[in-house]
Protein backbone atom coordinates (compact mmCIF):
# COMPACT_ATOMS: atom_id res chain seq x y z
CA UNK A 1 0.00 0.00 0.00
CA UNK A 2 3.05 2.37 0.09
CA UNK A 3 3.09 2.42 -3.85
CA UNK A 4 2.74 5.82 -4.76
CA UNK A 5 -0.66 6.61 -6.55
CA UNK A 6 -0.99 7.01 -10.19
CA UNK A 7 -3.11 10.08 -10.83
CA UNK A 8 -5.11 9.98 -14.11
CA UNK A 9 -4.87 13.30 -16.25
CA UNK A 10 -5.11 14.06 -20.03
CA UNK A 11 -2.14 12.32 -20.75
CA UNK A 12 -3.28 8.70 -19.62
CA UNK A 13 -7.31 9.57 -20.24
CA UNK A 14 -7.20 11.35 -23.79
CA UNK A 15 -10.22 9.59 -24.48
CA UNK A 16 -13.98 9.89 -22.81
CA UNK A 17 -14.23 6.58 -20.65
CA UNK A 18 -17.64 4.31 -20.71
CA UNK A 19 -17.90 4.51 -16.87
CA UNK A 20 -16.36 8.32 -16.55
CA UNK A 21 -18.64 8.69 -12.61
CA UNK A 22 -17.98 5.89 -11.07
CA UNK A 23 -19.52 6.41 -7.71
CA UNK A 24 -22.84 7.68 -9.33
CA UNK A 25 -23.48 5.12 -11.62
CA UNK A 26 -22.44 2.29 -8.78
CA UNK A 27 -24.89 4.26 -6.40
CA UNK A 28 -28.03 4.51 -9.02
CA UNK A 29 -26.73 0.91 -10.75
CA UNK A 30 -29.50 -2.05 -10.99
CA UNK A 31 -29.78 -5.10 -13.08
CA UNK A 32 -32.53 -3.76 -15.58
CA UNK A 33 -29.96 -1.05 -16.19
CA UNK A 34 -27.19 -3.83 -16.87
CA UNK A 35 -30.27 -6.00 -19.12
CA UNK A 36 -30.92 -2.43 -21.45
CA UNK A 37 -27.79 -4.15 -23.79
CA UNK A 38 -28.94 -7.72 -24.40
CA UNK A 39 -31.48 -8.03 -26.53
CA UNK A 40 -34.47 -10.33 -25.48
CA UNK A 41 -37.12 -12.02 -26.71
CA UNK A 42 -40.11 -12.37 -24.73
CA UNK A 43 -38.00 -12.76 -21.40
CA UNK A 44 -35.89 -14.98 -23.24
CA UNK A 45 -31.95 -15.09 -24.49
CA UNK A 46 -29.15 -16.44 -25.86
CA UNK A 47 -25.70 -15.50 -25.62
CA UNK A 48 -24.39 -16.68 -28.90
CA UNK A 49 -27.68 -14.47 -30.85
CA UNK A 50 -25.99 -11.37 -28.53
CA UNK A 51 -22.19 -11.94 -29.18
CA UNK A 52 -22.54 -12.44 -32.85
CA UNK A 53 -26.15 -12.75 -34.53
CA UNK A 54 -27.43 -9.42 -33.70
CA UNK A 55 -24.85 -7.66 -35.20
CA UNK A 56 -25.87 -9.18 -38.58
CA UNK A 57 -28.83 -7.15 -38.69
CA UNK A 58 -26.91 -3.56 -38.39
CA UNK A 59 -24.38 -1.62 -40.23
CA UNK A 60 -22.18 -4.09 -38.28
CA UNK A 61 -22.89 -6.87 -40.48
CA UNK A 62 -19.93 -5.64 -42.88
CA UNK A 63 -17.38 -4.93 -40.14
CA UNK A 64 -14.24 -7.27 -39.45
CA UNK A 65 -15.13 -9.24 -36.49
CA UNK A 66 -11.99 -11.09 -36.04
CA UNK A 67 -8.77 -10.73 -37.26
CA UNK A 68 -6.78 -13.66 -36.97
CA UNK A 69 -2.95 -14.75 -37.39
CA UNK A 70 -2.17 -18.56 -36.99
CA UNK A 71 1.40 -19.98 -35.99
CA UNK A 72 2.85 -19.82 -39.42
CA UNK A 73 1.80 -16.44 -39.50
CA UNK A 74 -1.09 -16.77 -42.12
CA UNK A 75 -3.55 -14.16 -41.34
CA UNK A 76 -7.34 -14.28 -41.98
CA UNK A 77 -9.93 -11.62 -41.36
CA UNK A 78 -13.67 -12.49 -40.84
CA UNK A 79 -16.51 -10.39 -40.67
CA UNK A 80 -19.85 -10.57 -38.33
CA UNK A 81 -21.55 -11.77 -41.15
CA UNK A 82 -19.25 -14.28 -42.31
CA UNK A 83 -18.90 -15.57 -38.72
CA UNK A 84 -22.09 -15.77 -38.15
CA UNK A 85 -22.76 -18.07 -41.03
CA UNK A 86 -20.15 -20.27 -40.32
CA UNK A 87 -21.60 -20.63 -36.68
CA UNK A 88 -24.68 -21.20 -38.52
CA UNK A 89 -23.51 -24.22 -40.39
CA UNK A 90 -21.66 -25.19 -37.33
CA UNK A 91 -24.99 -25.41 -35.66
CA UNK A 92 -26.70 -27.37 -38.60
CA UNK A 93 -23.88 -29.40 -38.51
CA UNK A 94 -24.51 -30.58 -34.67
CA UNK A 95 -28.18 -30.68 -35.45
CA UNK A 96 -27.35 -33.27 -38.06
CA UNK A 97 -25.28 -34.77 -35.35
CA UNK A 98 -28.52 -35.34 -32.92
CA UNK A 99 -27.22 -33.05 -30.41
CA UNK A 100 -29.86 -31.16 -28.90
CA UNK A 101 -30.46 -29.03 -25.82
CA UNK A 102 -28.24 -29.79 -22.78
CA UNK A 103 -25.76 -32.09 -24.82
CA UNK A 104 -22.12 -31.27 -24.30
CA UNK A 105 -19.83 -30.55 -26.99
CA UNK A 106 -16.02 -29.70 -25.66
CA UNK A 107 -13.53 -27.97 -27.95
CA UNK A 108 -9.78 -29.33 -27.98
CA UNK A 109 -8.34 -26.84 -30.29
CA UNK A 110 -5.35 -24.49 -30.46
CA UNK A 111 -6.78 -20.57 -31.06
CA UNK A 112 -8.06 -21.76 -34.56
CA UNK A 113 -11.26 -20.06 -36.60
CA UNK A 114 -13.25 -23.25 -35.87
CA UNK A 115 -12.76 -22.39 -32.01
CA UNK A 116 -14.91 -19.19 -31.96
CA UNK A 117 -17.71 -19.70 -34.28
CA UNK A 118 -18.20 -23.49 -33.03
CA UNK A 119 -18.16 -22.35 -29.85
CA UNK A 120 -21.23 -19.80 -30.64
CA UNK A 121 -22.38 -22.34 -32.98
CA UNK A 122 -23.28 -24.71 -30.46
CA UNK A 123 -24.75 -22.03 -27.99
CA UNK A 124 -27.67 -21.53 -30.77
CA UNK A 125 -28.34 -24.81 -30.26
CA UNK A 126 -29.07 -24.48 -26.96
CA UNK A 127 -25.99 -27.42 -26.14
CA UNK A 128 -23.29 -26.79 -23.27
CA UNK A 129 -19.99 -26.06 -24.60
CA UNK A 130 -16.80 -26.97 -22.60
CA UNK A 131 -13.28 -26.32 -24.02
CA UNK A 132 -9.91 -27.48 -23.38
CA UNK A 133 -6.42 -26.18 -23.30
CA UNK A 134 -4.52 -27.94 -26.15
CA UNK A 135 -1.58 -28.79 -24.17
CA UNK A 136 -3.63 -31.23 -22.37
CA UNK A 137 -2.92 -34.63 -22.14
CA UNK A 138 -4.60 -37.81 -22.01
CA UNK A 139 -6.10 -38.01 -18.61
CA UNK A 140 -7.27 -34.66 -18.45
CA UNK A 141 -9.01 -34.63 -21.92
CA UNK A 142 -10.63 -38.06 -20.44
CA UNK A 143 -11.24 -36.07 -16.62
CA UNK A 144 -13.96 -33.65 -18.72
CA UNK A 145 -15.26 -35.73 -21.34
CA UNK A 146 -15.73 -38.23 -18.97
CA UNK A 147 -17.36 -36.23 -16.24
CA UNK A 148 -19.40 -33.93 -18.31
CA UNK A 149 -20.19 -37.42 -20.46
CA UNK A 150 -19.86 -34.55 -23.44
CA UNK A 151 -21.13 -36.13 -26.82
CA UNK A 152 -18.93 -34.54 -29.43
CA UNK A 153 -15.63 -33.06 -29.05
CA UNK A 154 -13.87 -31.53 -31.84
CA UNK A 155 -9.92 -31.24 -32.03
CA UNK A 156 -7.82 -31.19 -34.59
CA UNK A 157 -5.72 -33.68 -36.66
CA UNK A 158 -2.38 -32.55 -34.57
CA UNK A 159 -4.30 -33.44 -31.05
CA UNK A 160 -6.43 -36.12 -32.54
CA UNK A 161 -4.05 -39.07 -30.97
CA UNK A 162 -4.76 -37.63 -27.19
CA UNK A 163 -7.84 -38.09 -27.56
CA UNK A 164 -8.59 -41.47 -29.53
CA UNK A 165 -5.90 -42.72 -26.64
CA UNK A 166 -8.96 -42.34 -24.32
CA UNK A 167 -12.09 -43.00 -26.57
CA UNK A 168 -12.24 -46.33 -25.05
CA UNK A 169 -13.18 -45.08 -21.44
CA UNK A 170 -15.86 -42.66 -23.16
CA UNK A 171 -19.21 -44.78 -23.55
CA UNK A 172 -21.15 -41.32 -23.88
CA UNK A 173 -19.06 -40.02 -26.74
CA UNK A 174 -20.03 -40.52 -29.59
CA UNK A 175 -18.45 -38.07 -32.43
CA UNK A 176 -15.06 -37.00 -32.76
CA UNK A 177 -15.17 -33.75 -35.44
CA UNK A 178 -11.70 -32.66 -36.92
CA UNK A 179 -10.16 -29.59 -38.27
CA UNK A 180 -7.61 -30.43 -40.50
CA UNK A 181 -7.43 -31.84 -44.19
CA UNK A 182 -10.53 -34.61 -44.96
CA UNK A 183 -7.63 -37.13 -46.57
CA UNK A 184 -5.91 -37.27 -44.09
CA UNK A 185 -8.94 -37.31 -41.65
CA UNK A 186 -10.49 -39.94 -43.33
CA UNK A 187 -7.58 -42.05 -42.35
CA UNK A 188 -7.93 -41.94 -38.83
CA UNK A 189 -10.09 -44.48 -36.45
CA UNK A 190 -10.75 -44.01 -33.01
CA UNK A 191 -12.47 -47.37 -31.69
CA UNK A 192 -15.89 -46.90 -32.76
CA UNK A 193 -16.69 -43.47 -32.60
CA UNK A 194 -17.39 -41.67 -35.47
CA UNK A 195 -14.83 -39.37 -36.48
CA UNK A 196 -15.77 -36.51 -39.30
CA UNK A 197 -13.68 -33.56 -41.16
CA UNK A 198 -15.69 -30.23 -40.19
CA UNK A 199 -14.82 -29.24 -43.75
CA UNK A 200 -16.26 -31.89 -45.47
CA UNK A 201 -19.46 -31.53 -43.15
CA UNK A 202 -20.06 -27.81 -43.07
CA UNK A 203 -19.87 -27.39 -46.33
CA UNK A 204 -22.80 -29.24 -47.12
CA UNK A 205 -25.08 -27.72 -44.33
CA UNK A 206 -26.70 -24.03 -44.46
CA UNK A 207 -25.77 -20.78 -43.26
CA UNK A 208 -29.51 -20.26 -41.94
CA UNK A 209 -29.90 -20.84 -38.32
CA UNK A 210 -32.65 -20.10 -36.42
CA UNK A 211 -31.17 -19.88 -32.70
CA UNK A 212 -32.81 -21.10 -29.79
CA UNK A 213 -33.98 -18.56 -27.40
CA UNK A 214 -33.41 -19.76 -23.99
CA UNK A 215 -34.52 -18.73 -20.67
CA UNK A 216 -31.98 -16.97 -18.76
CA UNK A 217 -30.94 -19.75 -16.48
CA UNK A 218 -30.29 -22.27 -18.47
CA UNK A 219 -26.55 -23.81 -19.20
CA UNK A 220 -24.30 -22.19 -21.90
CA UNK A 221 -20.61 -23.40 -21.00
CA UNK A 222 -18.67 -24.96 -18.73
CA UNK A 223 -14.91 -24.90 -18.11
CA UNK A 224 -13.43 -27.06 -15.67
CA UNK A 225 -10.88 -25.84 -12.69
CA UNK A 226 -8.63 -27.76 -10.35
CA UNK A 227 -8.73 -27.30 -6.76
CA UNK A 228 -5.89 -28.40 -4.13
CA UNK A 229 -6.97 -31.87 -4.07
CA UNK A 230 -9.59 -34.34 -6.29
CA UNK A 231 -10.23 -34.18 -9.77
CA UNK A 232 -10.56 -30.91 -11.55
CA UNK A 233 -14.65 -29.78 -11.15
CA UNK A 234 -17.07 -28.57 -13.44
CA UNK A 235 -18.23 -24.84 -13.23
CA UNK A 236 -21.09 -24.03 -15.16
CA UNK A 237 -22.42 -20.99 -16.55
CA UNK A 238 -25.87 -19.84 -18.14
CA UNK A 239 -26.95 -17.57 -20.92
CA UNK A 240 -27.52 -15.01 -18.64
CA UNK A 241 -24.05 -14.49 -17.97
CA UNK A 242 -23.74 -12.65 -20.82
CA UNK A 243 -25.48 -9.75 -18.95
CA UNK A 244 -22.42 -8.92 -16.88
CA UNK A 245 -19.95 -10.06 -19.83
CA UNK A 246 -21.32 -7.18 -21.41
CA UNK A 247 -21.40 -4.69 -19.39
CA UNK A 248 -18.29 -5.69 -17.25
CA UNK A 249 -16.49 -5.36 -21.13
CA UNK A 250 -18.01 -2.39 -21.50
CA UNK A 251 -16.95 -0.44 -18.45
CA UNK A 252 -13.75 -2.42 -17.24
CA UNK A 253 -11.98 -3.13 -20.49
CA UNK A 254 -13.68 0.34 -21.83
CA UNK A 255 -14.41 -1.14 -25.20
CA UNK A 256 -15.57 1.36 -27.64
CA UNK A 257 -17.44 0.81 -31.50
CA UNK A 258 -14.00 1.74 -32.91
CA UNK A 259 -11.94 -0.38 -31.37
CA UNK A 260 -9.19 -2.84 -32.40
CA UNK A 261 -8.97 -5.35 -29.05
CA UNK A 262 -6.48 -7.83 -28.29
CA UNK A 263 -7.25 -10.64 -25.63
CA UNK A 264 -4.79 -12.71 -25.10
CA UNK A 265 -6.31 -15.19 -22.89
CA UNK A 266 -6.97 -18.77 -24.33
CA UNK A 267 -10.98 -19.94 -24.44
CA UNK A 268 -9.71 -22.88 -22.26
CA UNK A 269 -9.71 -20.29 -19.75
CA UNK A 270 -12.65 -18.11 -18.31
CA UNK A 271 -11.38 -14.69 -19.76
CA UNK A 272 -10.89 -16.64 -23.20
CA UNK A 273 -14.66 -17.23 -22.90
CA UNK A 274 -16.08 -14.12 -21.35
CA UNK A 275 -13.34 -11.83 -22.85
CA UNK A 276 -12.67 -12.81 -26.05
CA UNK A 277 -15.74 -14.77 -27.31
CA UNK A 278 -18.61 -13.12 -25.45
CA UNK A 279 -18.77 -9.71 -23.54
CA UNK A 280 -16.14 -8.44 -26.06
CA UNK A 281 -18.09 -9.27 -29.52
CA UNK A 282 -21.13 -8.36 -27.39
CA UNK A 283 -20.18 -4.90 -27.44
CA UNK A 284 -19.45 -5.13 -31.00
CA UNK A 285 -15.36 -4.62 -31.44
CA UNK A 286 -13.10 -5.47 -34.01
CA UNK A 287 -10.83 -8.35 -32.23
CA UNK A 288 -6.92 -10.35 -32.73
CA UNK A 289 -6.56 -13.58 -32.13
CA UNK A 290 -3.43 -15.06 -32.23
CA UNK A 291 -2.60 -18.93 -32.68
CA UNK A 292 1.52 -18.41 -31.86
CA UNK A 293 3.46 -18.74 -29.15
CA UNK A 294 4.14 -16.11 -26.64
CA UNK A 295 7.52 -13.85 -27.57
CA UNK A 296 7.94 -10.09 -27.17
CA UNK A 297 8.92 -9.53 -30.66
CA UNK A 298 5.61 -11.12 -32.25
CA UNK A 299 3.77 -9.27 -29.67
CA UNK A 300 4.43 -5.71 -30.00
CA UNK A 301 4.20 -6.62 -34.14
CA UNK A 302 0.75 -7.57 -33.60
CA UNK A 303 -0.10 -4.44 -31.68
CA UNK A 304 1.26 -2.25 -34.44
CA UNK A 305 0.37 -4.03 -37.58
CA UNK A 306 -3.17 -4.80 -36.60
CA UNK A 307 -3.09 -1.25 -34.76
CA UNK A 308 -4.24 -2.55 -31.32
CA UNK A 309 -6.02 -0.16 -29.07
CA UNK A 310 -6.99 -2.09 -26.00
CA UNK A 311 -4.79 -4.90 -25.20
CA UNK A 312 -5.82 -7.32 -22.24
CA UNK A 313 -3.01 -9.63 -21.00
CA UNK A 314 -1.80 -11.53 -17.93
CA UNK A 315 0.75 -10.06 -15.57
CA UNK A 316 3.18 -12.97 -16.20
CA UNK A 317 3.08 -11.92 -19.68
CA UNK A 318 3.98 -8.54 -19.04
CA UNK A 319 6.74 -9.26 -16.27
CA UNK A 320 8.32 -11.71 -19.46
CA UNK A 321 7.89 -8.37 -21.80
CA UNK A 322 9.26 -5.99 -19.27
CA UNK A 323 12.55 -8.58 -18.89
CA UNK A 324 13.60 -8.13 -22.53
CA UNK A 325 14.24 -4.70 -21.62
CA UNK A 326 12.79 -0.96 -22.90
CA UNK A 327 14.67 -1.07 -25.87
CA UNK A 328 13.18 -3.41 -27.63
CA UNK A 329 9.95 -1.53 -27.15
CA UNK A 330 10.78 1.43 -28.94
CA UNK A 331 11.42 -0.35 -32.25
CA UNK A 332 7.95 -0.92 -32.97
CA UNK A 333 5.20 1.67 -33.50
CA UNK A 334 2.52 0.92 -30.75
CA UNK A 335 1.20 4.53 -30.46
CA UNK A 336 -2.20 3.02 -31.43
CA UNK A 337 -2.58 1.51 -27.93
CA UNK A 338 -5.14 3.70 -25.38
CA UNK A 339 -5.74 1.41 -22.60
CA UNK A 340 -4.32 -1.28 -20.90
CA UNK A 341 -5.75 -3.96 -18.74
CA UNK A 342 -4.19 -7.29 -16.72
CA UNK A 343 -5.45 -10.22 -15.60
CA UNK A 344 -5.13 -13.69 -13.89
CA UNK A 345 -3.06 -13.26 -10.83
CA UNK A 346 -2.64 -9.79 -8.63
CA UNK A 347 -0.40 -7.04 -10.63
CA UNK A 348 2.45 -6.26 -8.83
CA UNK A 349 3.06 -2.35 -8.66
CA UNK A 350 6.20 -2.44 -10.48
CA UNK A 351 4.85 -3.59 -13.86
CA UNK A 352 2.65 -1.25 -13.54
CA UNK A 353 4.78 1.44 -13.36
CA UNK A 354 6.79 0.08 -16.03
CA UNK A 355 3.35 0.20 -18.39
CA UNK A 356 3.28 3.81 -17.47
CA UNK A 357 6.94 4.50 -18.46
CA UNK A 358 7.37 2.55 -21.91
CA UNK A 359 4.12 2.80 -23.20
CA UNK A 360 2.92 6.01 -21.35
CA UNK A 361 -0.29 3.98 -20.20
CA UNK A 362 -0.95 1.94 -16.90
CA UNK A 363 -1.49 -1.58 -16.75
CA UNK A 364 -5.76 -2.10 -14.87
CA UNK A 365 -5.54 -4.66 -12.25
CA UNK A 366 -9.28 -6.45 -12.17
CA UNK A 367 -9.78 -9.60 -10.25
CA UNK A 368 -12.79 -12.60 -10.41
CA UNK A 369 -12.82 -16.40 -10.73
CA UNK A 370 -13.70 -18.73 -13.07
CA UNK A 371 -16.58 -19.19 -10.35
CA UNK A 372 -17.90 -15.56 -10.93
CA UNK A 373 -17.77 -15.70 -15.29
CA UNK A 374 -16.84 -11.73 -14.71
CA UNK A 375 -14.87 -9.51 -13.50
CA UNK A 376 -16.14 -8.36 -10.43
CA UNK A 377 -13.67 -5.90 -8.93
CA UNK A 378 -11.56 -3.47 -11.44
CA UNK A 379 -9.05 -0.63 -11.79
CA UNK A 380 -11.61 1.69 -14.14
CA UNK A 381 -10.42 3.87 -16.60
CA UNK A 382 -11.71 6.99 -14.86
CA UNK A 383 -9.90 5.81 -11.29
CA UNK A 384 -6.94 6.99 -9.70
CA UNK A 385 -4.98 3.71 -9.49
CA UNK A 386 -3.01 2.76 -5.85
CA UNK A 387 -0.38 -0.27 -7.46
CA UNK A 388 -0.93 -3.42 -5.85
CA UNK A 389 -4.91 -3.02 -5.67
CA UNK A 390 -7.61 -4.77 -7.32
CA UNK A 391 -9.93 -1.59 -7.51
CA UNK A 392 -13.42 -1.64 -6.58
CA UNK A 393 -16.43 -3.23 -7.19
CA UNK A 394 -18.59 -3.03 -10.46
CA UNK A 395 -21.96 -1.64 -10.49
CA UNK A 396 -24.58 -4.14 -9.25
CA UNK A 397 -21.28 -5.96 -7.10
CA UNK A 398 -21.75 -5.95 -3.22
CA UNK A 399 -18.06 -7.06 -2.34
CA UNK A 400 -17.69 -6.90 1.41
CA UNK A 401 -14.64 -8.25 3.36
CA UNK A 402 -16.18 -10.74 5.85
CA UNK A 403 -14.96 -12.71 9.42
CA UNK A 404 -15.16 -16.46 9.22
CA UNK A 405 -18.42 -15.60 11.52
CA UNK A 406 -19.97 -13.74 8.70
CA UNK A 407 -19.43 -10.78 10.01
CA UNK A 408 -18.76 -7.97 7.63
CA UNK A 409 -15.44 -6.31 8.73
CA UNK A 410 -14.60 -2.09 8.41
CA UNK A 411 -12.01 -0.57 6.47
CA UNK A 412 -8.04 -2.26 6.62
CA UNK A 413 -9.28 -5.30 8.37
CA UNK A 414 -8.12 -8.95 6.78
CA UNK A 415 -10.76 -11.36 5.75
CA UNK A 416 -13.03 -13.49 3.44
CA UNK A 417 -13.34 -11.61 0.48
CA UNK A 418 -16.86 -12.16 0.12
CA UNK A 419 -19.55 -11.48 -2.63
CA UNK A 420 -23.44 -10.83 -2.64
CA UNK A 421 -24.44 -13.48 -4.35
CA UNK A 422 -27.33 -13.04 -7.82
CA UNK A 423 -25.00 -11.62 -10.03
CA UNK A 424 -26.11 -12.57 -13.63
CA UNK A 425 -22.47 -14.41 -14.54
CA UNK A 426 -22.01 -16.06 -11.10
CA UNK A 427 -21.94 -19.53 -11.83
CA UNK A 428 -24.83 -22.20 -11.62
CA UNK A 429 -23.67 -25.21 -10.45
CA UNK A 430 -20.19 -27.71 -10.36
CA UNK A 431 -21.33 -30.27 -12.61
CA UNK A 432 -22.63 -33.47 -10.31
CA UNK A 433 -21.18 -32.10 -7.36
CA UNK A 434 -24.08 -30.20 -5.59
CA UNK A 435 -22.45 -30.47 -1.93
CA UNK A 436 -19.14 -28.87 -3.81
CA UNK A 437 -21.53 -26.31 -5.09
CA UNK A 438 -22.85 -25.43 -1.51
CA UNK A 439 -19.44 -25.10 0.44
CA UNK A 440 -18.81 -21.46 -1.50
CA UNK A 441 -21.64 -20.06 -0.14
CA UNK A 442 -21.82 -19.18 3.91
CA UNK A 443 -23.57 -16.82 6.02
CA UNK A 444 -25.63 -15.50 2.89
CA UNK A 445 -22.32 -14.82 0.95
CA UNK A 446 -20.13 -16.31 -1.42
CA UNK A 447 -17.04 -17.25 0.18
CA UNK A 448 -14.30 -16.43 -2.75
CA UNK A 449 -11.12 -17.92 -0.95
CA UNK A 450 -9.39 -15.11 -1.46
CA UNK A 451 -7.81 -13.12 1.78
CA UNK A 452 -8.17 -9.28 1.38
CA UNK A 453 -9.01 -6.03 3.38
CA UNK A 454 -10.83 -3.08 2.12
CA UNK A 455 -8.78 0.99 2.96
CA UNK A 456 -10.80 3.54 3.95
CA UNK A 457 -10.92 4.73 0.34
CA UNK A 458 -12.61 2.21 -1.27
CA UNK A 459 -9.96 -0.09 -2.85
CA UNK A 460 -9.60 -3.86 -2.26
CA UNK A 461 -6.05 -5.26 -1.66
CA UNK A 462 -5.47 -9.51 -2.21
CA UNK A 463 -3.35 -10.50 0.61
CA UNK A 464 -3.44 -14.38 -0.93
CA UNK A 465 -5.61 -16.93 -1.11
CA UNK A 466 -7.19 -18.88 2.67
CA UNK A 467 -4.77 -21.64 2.82
CA UNK A 468 -1.79 -19.60 1.44
CA UNK A 469 -1.29 -16.94 4.18
CA UNK A 470 1.99 -17.40 6.18
CA UNK A 471 1.99 -17.33 9.78
CA UNK A 472 5.63 -16.54 10.76
CA UNK A 473 5.96 -15.52 14.59
CA UNK A 474 2.75 -14.48 15.26
CA UNK A 475 2.48 -12.64 12.05
CA UNK A 476 0.24 -13.21 9.29
CA UNK A 477 2.32 -12.36 5.93
CA UNK A 478 0.35 -12.62 2.36
CA UNK A 479 2.60 -14.52 0.09
CA UNK A 480 1.99 -11.83 -2.68
CA UNK A 481 2.91 -9.03 -0.63
CA UNK A 482 6.46 -11.12 -0.57
CA UNK A 483 6.22 -11.84 -4.31
CA UNK A 484 6.00 -7.97 -5.11
CA UNK A 485 8.52 -7.05 -3.18
CA UNK A 486 11.02 -9.47 -4.46
CA UNK A 487 10.12 -8.53 -8.22
CA UNK A 488 10.61 -5.05 -7.35
CA UNK A 489 14.44 -5.97 -7.35
CA UNK A 490 16.11 -6.08 -10.36
CA UNK A 491 17.46 -9.31 -10.13
CA UNK A 492 14.00 -10.90 -9.89
CA UNK A 493 11.86 -11.67 -12.66
CA UNK A 494 9.40 -14.22 -11.01
CA UNK A 495 8.85 -15.40 -7.50
CA UNK A 496 6.52 -18.09 -5.76
CA UNK A 497 6.12 -18.03 -1.83
CA UNK A 498 5.34 -20.31 0.24
CA UNK A 499 5.33 -21.02 4.15
CA UNK A 500 7.76 -23.89 5.45
CA UNK A 501 6.88 -25.39 8.73
CA UNK A 502 9.40 -24.41 11.47
CA UNK A 503 9.81 -25.73 14.82
CA UNK A 504 10.70 -22.19 16.48
CA UNK A 505 8.77 -19.68 14.22
CA UNK A 506 5.51 -22.13 13.12
CA UNK A 507 6.12 -21.41 9.67
CA UNK A 508 8.86 -19.56 7.91
CA UNK A 509 8.78 -17.88 4.73
CA UNK A 510 10.59 -19.81 1.49
CA UNK A 511 10.84 -18.29 -1.87
CA UNK A 512 11.36 -19.45 -5.08
CA UNK A 513 12.99 -17.11 -7.69
CA UNK A 514 13.65 -16.94 -11.27
CA UNK A 515 16.55 -14.41 -12.19
CA UNK A 516 16.45 -11.94 -14.87
CA UNK A 517 18.93 -12.62 -17.27
CA UNK A 518 22.69 -12.13 -16.59
CA UNK A 519 21.88 -13.01 -12.97
CA UNK A 520 23.56 -15.89 -11.27
CA UNK A 521 22.00 -17.53 -8.02
CA UNK A 522 24.95 -17.32 -5.33
CA UNK A 523 24.76 -16.84 -1.64
CA UNK A 524 25.65 -13.57 -1.50
CA UNK A 525 22.28 -12.95 -3.83
CA UNK A 526 20.22 -14.56 -1.44
CA UNK A 527 21.65 -12.23 1.24
CA UNK A 528 21.30 -8.92 -0.98
CA UNK A 529 17.27 -10.26 -1.65
CA UNK A 530 16.38 -10.99 2.10
CA UNK A 531 18.18 -7.18 3.01
CA UNK A 532 15.87 -5.88 -0.04
CA UNK A 533 12.99 -7.53 1.75
CA UNK A 534 13.56 -6.11 5.33
CA UNK A 535 13.71 -2.68 4.17
CA UNK A 536 10.88 -3.07 1.42
CA UNK A 537 8.49 -4.67 3.40
CA UNK A 538 9.44 -5.93 7.01
CA UNK A 539 11.97 -7.35 8.85
CA UNK A 540 9.60 -10.16 10.03
CA UNK A 541 8.13 -10.72 6.19
CA UNK A 542 11.77 -11.76 4.35
CA UNK A 543 12.66 -15.47 3.07
CA UNK A 544 14.64 -17.48 5.35
CA UNK A 545 15.16 -19.64 2.20
CA UNK A 546 14.96 -18.67 -0.94
CA UNK A 547 15.76 -21.44 -4.03
CA UNK A 548 16.65 -20.28 -7.59
CA UNK A 549 14.54 -21.74 -10.19
CA UNK A 550 14.87 -22.14 -13.67
CA UNK A 551 10.88 -22.28 -13.95
CA UNK A 552 7.99 -22.11 -12.01
CA UNK A 553 4.99 -24.23 -12.10
CA UNK A 554 1.99 -22.18 -13.72
CA UNK A 555 -1.42 -22.43 -14.59
CA UNK A 556 -2.23 -21.48 -18.15
CA UNK A 557 -3.96 -18.14 -16.96
CA UNK A 558 -0.06 -17.43 -15.89
CA UNK A 559 -1.20 -18.03 -12.24
CA UNK A 560 1.69 -19.57 -10.15
CA UNK A 561 0.67 -22.48 -8.49
CA UNK A 562 1.92 -21.97 -4.72
CA UNK A 563 0.48 -24.99 -3.24
CA UNK A 564 2.59 -27.48 -6.02
CA UNK A 565 5.73 -25.02 -4.67
CA UNK A 566 4.74 -26.50 -0.86
CA UNK A 567 3.93 -29.80 -2.45
CA UNK A 568 7.37 -30.54 -3.56
CA UNK A 569 8.60 -28.59 -0.79
CA UNK A 570 7.05 -31.04 1.77
CA UNK A 571 6.88 -34.06 -0.26
CA UNK A 572 3.32 -34.22 -0.10
CA UNK A 573 0.84 -35.32 -3.59
CA UNK A 574 0.93 -33.27 -6.12
CA UNK A 575 -2.66 -33.36 -6.78
CA UNK A 576 -4.51 -32.48 -10.26
CA UNK A 577 -1.61 -30.78 -12.81
CA UNK A 578 -3.85 -30.82 -16.01
CA UNK A 579 -4.50 -27.08 -15.35
CA UNK A 580 -0.44 -26.22 -15.77
CA UNK A 581 1.62 -24.44 -18.32
CA UNK A 582 4.72 -25.36 -16.62
CA UNK A 583 5.11 -28.11 -14.41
Amino acid sequence: MNSKLIKKTKKIINFTPNLSDYHSVYKNHTLADAKKDIDFFGGKLNAAYNALERHTKTWRKNKVALYWMGAEGEKRNYTFTEMNDLSNQFANSLEYLKVGRGDRVFFFLTRVPELYYGFLGTLKTGAIVGTMFAAFGPQAIEDRLGNSSAKVVVTELELFKRVAKVVSKLPELETIMVVGDPKKIAKLEAKGKKVIAIDELMVTQSKKYKTHMMSPDDPAFMLYTSGTTGKPKGVVHTHKSIIHEHMSAKYVLDLKEDDVYWCTADPGWVTGVAYSILGSWSNGVSEVITNGKFSPEEWYKVIQDYKVTVWYTAPTAIRMLQASGDKLVKKYDLSSLRYLASVGEPLNPEPIRWGLKVFGLPFHDNWWQTETGGILIANYAAMDIKPGSMGKPLPGIRAEIVSDEGKVLGPNKEGNLSIKPGWPSMMQKIWRRPNKYKSYFEHGWYISGDRAFRDKDGYFWFIGRADDVIKTSGERVGPFEVESALIEHPSVIEAGVIGKPDPLRGEIIKAFVKLAPGYKGSENLKKQLQVFIKKHLAGHAYPREIEFVETLPKTRSGKIMRRLLKARELGLPIGDTSTLEEY
